[in-house]
Formats: C-alpha cells, sequence, structure tokens
C-alpha cells in the first residue's frame, strides 16, 4: 500500500488541527504523511501542547503553517476540522477525498483555567476518537 498524504485544515492551524496531525500520525504510523495548516498562522496553542502531552502525544516541535505552503501537494484526504476552513477552503487540483467535522474551539473556551483545560480536553477526545476511527476505516 502506498503511503498516503492527508492535510488538515483548520482556521489558525494552532489548536484542532494541530490536535488531529498528532494523533493521525500517531494512529497512522508509516501508513501516511500527515501535515497541517491553517487558513491563516496562530503559532501552535500552548496549553494544546500541555494537554496532548498527557495523553503522550508530543506536538511541541509542530509549527503553525498557511494553506499556501501545501498547494502544489497531491494529497489524498484533506480533512476540515472547522466550519470557517471548510468554507474558506482554496479549490485544491487535486483528487483528494474532503471529509470535515467542526470540532468546539478550545481556544475560545472562558472560565478558570481549570475550566479552559476541560474544554481543551473535551476537545482533544472529540479528535482522538475521530482519527483513530478515520485511519481504521480510510487507511487499511
Amino acid at each position: 500500500m502506498k503511503t498516503k498524504k492527508i492535510l488538515v485544515l483548520c482556521t489558525g492551524n494552532s489548536c484542532r488541527s494541530q490536535m488531529a496531525e498528532g494523533y493521525l500520525r500517531h494512529f497512522a504510523g508509516d501508513k501516511a504523511v500527515i501535515v497541517s495548516a491553517g487558513v491563516e498562522t496562530h503559532g501552535v496553542n500552548p496549553r494544546a501542547i500541555a494537554i496532548m502531552q498527557e495523553d503522550g502525544i508530543d506536538i511541541a516541535h509542530h509549527t503553525s503553517n498557511n494553506l499556501d505552503e501545501y498547494l502544489d501537494i497531491d494529497f489524498d484526504f484533506v480533512i476540515t476540522v472547522c466550519d470557517n476552513a471548510k468554507e474558506n477552503c482554496p479549490f485544491f487540483p487535486t483528487k483528494a477525498l474532503r471529509f470535515h467535522h467542526n470540532f468546539p474551539d478550545p481556544a475560545k473556551a472562558i472560565g478558570t483555567e481549570d475550566e479552559i483545560k476541560e474544554q481543551f480536553r473535551h476537545t482533544r477526545e472529540l479528535i482522538k476518537d475521530y482519527s483513530r476511527k478515520f485511519v481504521a476505516e480510510q487507511l487499511q
């Protein structure tokens, strides 16, 4: 089986797409090359790094990349993880299968630090489950 190429898109490439990239890499192993990007770049959110580390996934080395960096790559899959990215995603000259799931944005969480961390954990678990199922269904 040839290695698949997966692009995960979000608005700012800071939280949800970074978490998805981390889990997809974890579950896919050598079956896929996974990158993430944003319609904009906001830097990798430190809370996302910390919450992923709690689950043993290190995304501290990830960078926040702009979608324009990947327009010439022939992806097999494009996954949008927020409605804004889906609506603002440019046309890709590729045969990529497109998938979409609008995950809640933990960067917009308000409350105490503990309440905000819980929102990050909640989104992390949703993305983890989605990523596990995606790999099981699409990369076998």
